[in-house]
């Protein structure tokens, strides 16, 4: 019977520290944060059981320094672990889509319509001008026998 329950007590336990588990996986910060804490207690480990006497320890900047700093890892680390899983922030995309499309819809109408085409260059660079070409010298004189437009 105890068997039973301490697998239901495991099965509750590992239920519960799912989002946590997916949080160390996703987040690189609390990944770097556990690693820190971890490097920094093994190197204060470290010179505690060096064999030095109590009162050199004590007095020991490089100790301290490792010691601070893993605390400070080890805080940060709790601190995300208790906000939970980051939700990650909805990129509203909506506005800038809606004028890319506007921009595109444009550029093709303009492309696709003569009508179109011709009323934003005149509206860029003016209104063509109408150019009737009048001939200031008289035609050269038909050889006798000939009329102008026949052919032999």
């Amino acid at each position: 019977m105890a068997a039973k329950k301490q697998a239901a007590k495991a099965r509750r336990a590992a239920t519960g520290a799912g989002p946590y588990v997916q949080r160390v996986v996703e987040d690189s910060e609390l990944r770097d944060n556990v690693r820190v804490a971890f490097e920094n207690a093994k190197s204060a480990y470290g010179r505690l059981t060096n064999g030095k006497p109590a009162a050199k320890v004590l007095d020991d900047k490089k100790l301290h320094k490792d010691m601070r700093q893993a605390a400070e890892a080890l805080r940060d680390a709790g601190a995300a672990l208790r906000e939970g899983p980051k939700k990650q922030k909805k990129r509203r995309r909506g506005f800038g889509k809606l004028i890319l499309l506007g921009i595109i819809g444009a550029g093709l109408a303009v492309a696709l319509s003569e009508g179109l085409r011709n009323k934003v260059l005149d509206a860029l660079f003016g209104a063509e001008e109408e150019f009737d070409y009048t001939s200031t010298t008289s035609p050269a004189p038909a050889p006798a026998g000939e009329t102008v437009g026949s052919s032999t």
